[in-house]
């Protein structure tokens, strides 16, 4: 295992993101600096066990592939998780969790992942695409947070596009939250069965509905669903369904569920207008009233976040390209969350103006 500062002290990954990040700091300040920069890390979930963060984020690579909109750049291949007793404190860098080839249906890209812990084991959710190129969703366990996981030899019977977020209630209930249009694929999935003909983006009907998320029940054992995936509403102060054509507040990708004061909070990317919104609603399922933004665009297309609560203070986990100021290239980074009094969430600025 490797360990640097949680303040982002360590050497850079490389010489070339040491110019990069050298040249993007000359005119931009940032709000947090990168927990890591030995590796590149995206799309971090964070959870708090054993008194710790456990974070599971992307493992970025700098691959061959030219960038697109379908994200074929993102070419992931395993898993590191990180480590850390408190936010700023020394963080640890696992060896590989888990590798794509150790996944017999997996051929590439292990997208973001999530994990979960229930009967003394922990669970780590991963999107990969199979060998005919849909997108499927796989689970690996371990004794271990840090790993390494042993997968299970097929994917979640039931299982299509990206984004695993795995969310377990008060009454211990889980649910997995999953989808991403685009290059994610929930678009090629509207019947929850794979059409390799179909729309590279969304639905392409601006002024209907846009696509919805997707939500399911988890079983006992945290193997597969035990029920059919449901779809996630996202309404407006209306309860009108969010639209298609409203790229500001409709869901792209990066689900996640947190729960705050009996509330359950939705959270999501608008993709390709860099947000982090959310939506509020009183049951796992929704529906979910859409409230605003958590985080303001970072530098980077992407955006994809966490929400964990440790000691009685809340914490965004998020990423962008601060070192390498490449789109494929990105870092983990983690700043307080805060609410208002009605329960609303303040909106961050990942720079400081």
């Amino acid at each position: 295992m490797a360990a640097c500062n949680g303040t982002g002290g360590a050497p850079e990954a490389t010489a070339s993101a040491d110019s990069a990040s050298s040249e993007a700091a000359s005119d931009k300040k940032y709000l947090s600096q990168p927990l890591v920069s030995e590796i590149y890390t995206a799309d971090p979930s964070a959870h708090v066990w054993n008194g710790k963060f456990y974070i599971y984020p992307s493992h970025d690579i700098d691959g061959p592939t030219p960038e697109d909109d379908l994200g074929s750049h993102f070419e992931m291949r395993d898993y590191h998780v990180l480590s850390m007793d408190k936010v700023g404190g020394k963080v640890t860098i696992g060896p590989v969790a888990l590798d794509v080839k150790q996944v017999p249906w997996a051929d590439k890209q292990m997208w973001a992942p999530d994990a979960a812990f229930k009967n003394g084991t922990y669970y780590l959710y991963f999107p990969a695409k199979d060998k005919q190129g849909a997108f499927r969703i796989g689970v690996a366990t371990a004794k271990d947070p840090m790993g390494p996981f042993k997968p299970q030899a097929e994917p979640i019977k039931g299982s299509y596009s990206i984004d695993p977020a795995v969310f377990t209630d008060d009454d211990g209930q889980s649910y997995m939250y999953f989808g991403g249009i685009w290059g994610g694929q929930l678009q090629r999935n509207v019947n929850g069965k794979y059409d390799p003909n179909g729309s590279k983006t969304d639905l392409q009907a601006d002024d209907k509905p846009a696509l919805l998320p997707r939500v399911a029940r988890m079983s006992g054992d945290m193997l597969e669903f035990a029920e059919t995936p449901r779809e996630v509403k996202i309404v407006d102060e209306k309860g009108q369904l969010l639209r298609g054509g409203d790229h500001d507040r409709r869901f792209f990708e990066a689900a996640w569920m947190h729960k705050y004061k009996g509330k359950y909070y939705f959270s999501y990317s608008t993709g390709d207008t860099h947000y982090l919104a959310y939506g509020i609603g009183d049951s796992p399922y929704g529906p979910f009233t859409y409230k605003g933004r958590i985080l303001e665009p970072v530098e980077g297309w992407t955006t994809h976040h966490s929400i964990v609560e440790k000691d009685g203070k809340w914490w965004l986990f998020y990423a962008d390209s601060q070192l390498s100021g490449q789109t494929r290239l990105r870092n983990v980074k983690v700043t307080e969350l805060h609410y208002n009094e009605d329960g609303t969430i303040k909106t961050i600025d990942p720079f400081v103006r």
